[in-house]
């Protein structure tokens, strides 16, 4: 056991610190009001490296480990989670999928271009009648020898209206149940192809968020990723890693609120003294960091089981489920500790608090990943 980073990961933490620091910072309070899509900074990130964190370097990528990939989204995801998000997707469920799954075709053509940031990517998936039951998909994509045409409607889709590329997850063959499902690499622009509004969200305003229409959307046979009726498994393997991603966006939502709770404690004054002096603060800030060091250990766990290419479903799901709980209660400490400034938007928090929340319920909710844990202990 070794829980020291290597000079190397205190570089990338720094680095990725850094950059959440002297650019995502200034104006995020008006991108959060205005939901306003970082696009130049999503930019400068894929300058950085950090779209393409785990990705090969000969399709672009910058070829670092899990551990590193947690790192700078904890980071990033202090100062703005929608910012992270984009981080998250474009990492674990469609460079990782496309790298792990796609043919040397499609690395080629779409992910040296995602790897870098020149495209960014989405992952559909959720339906309006299936999103934690992933396996009733009711978008079609229906088998025309050289071509699938796809059919239906994908919501809540993270960079829905600015990604280039979109992994679609559609039944081919519902006799087969899960095995009859593929995925499919779809075009922005592609005939048949429509971006819903966007939607107005509790947090993560800044992320991209729409529902999605494929109306008989012609799609070429090499778009499809794996032999075929391997989507489903493909999906939830993805997943899996995007736990972690998510995990780490949760843990650093949850140490983002914790450090503004510790400075404000020791600068606001109650009855003559700093209020961190008072033991109903200094406690909440003991079970405050406590939890998250719980929360760190478990995210960083699931990220070095992914590194030495061990099974990580069950313990991405653990660090998910426990990060985003912590996320959850302690941005609301934070908020309790900030008083009536906590309130107010200036201070920050009460946006983390807001952008806690989804970490509960994109990628899986809380409840799936009980199950996902119960099925697996159940199995050992």
């Amino acid at each position: 056991m070794d829980f020291k980073l290597s000079e190397e990961h205190i570089m990338i933490r720094d680095a990725a610190r850094d950059f959440a620091q002297t650019e995502l910072l200034p104006g995020v309070i008006e991108r959060d009001n205005k939901q306003e899509f970082p696009q130049s900074l999503v930019k400068k990130m894929g300058e950085l490296g950090f779209l393409g964190i785990m990705v090969d370097p000969k399709y672009g990528g910058s070829g670092m480990d899990a551990i590193s990939y947690v790192l700078i989204m904890e980071e990033l995801s202090k100062i703005d989670a929608s910012a992270s998000v984009i981080v998250s997707v474009n990492n674990s469920l469609v460079c990782y999928g496309l790298e792990a799954y796609g043919s040397e075709e499609q690395k080629q053509k779409y992910l040296t271009k995602l790897a870098t940031g020149e495209f960014v990517g989405a992952f559909c998936l959720s339906e309006p009648e299936a999103g934690s039951d992933a396996t009733s998909q009711a978008t079609t994509a229906i088998d025309h020898g050289d071509h699938y045409v796809i059919n239906g409607t994908k919501n809540w889709i993270t960079n829905g209206g600015r990604a280039d590329v979109y992994i679609v997850i559609a039944q081919t063959d519902r006799d087969k149940g899960s095995h009859g499902i593929n995925a499919f690499i779809v075009e922005k622009g592609t005939e048949g192809f429509h971006i819903g509004p966007k939607e107005d969200k509790l947090g993560i305003r800044g992320s991209d968020t729409h529902t999605l229409q494929f109306n008989d959307v012609k799609v070429s046979k090499e778009n499809r990723i794996g032999v075929n009726g391997s989507g489903f498994r493909f999906a939830m393997k993805t997943l899996s890693g995007g736990r972690i991603g998510i995990a780490a966006q949760a843990l650093g939502i949850a140490s983002g609120a914790f450090e503004l709770a510790l400075k404000y404690s020791k600068q606001r004054k109650a009855f003559g003294t700093e209020i961190c002096n008072h033991q109903a603060i200094a406690f909440k800030l003991a079970d405050m960091y406590t939890d998250i060091e719980a929360a760190r250990m478990l995210v960083m766990k699931a990220a070095w089981d992914k590194d030495q290419g061990l099974n990580y479903d069950k313990s991405s799901a653990m660090a998910k489920l426990y990060a985003s709980k912590v996320a959850m209660e302690h941005t609301v400490e934070a908020v309790q500790i900030h008083g009536g400034n906590g309130f107010v938007k200036d201070y920050h928090v009460e946006r983390l608090m807001r952008d806690a929340k989804i970490t509960q319920i994109y990628e899986g909710t809380s409840e799936i990943q009980k199950i996902v844990i119960s099925r697996s202990l159940i199995k050992e």
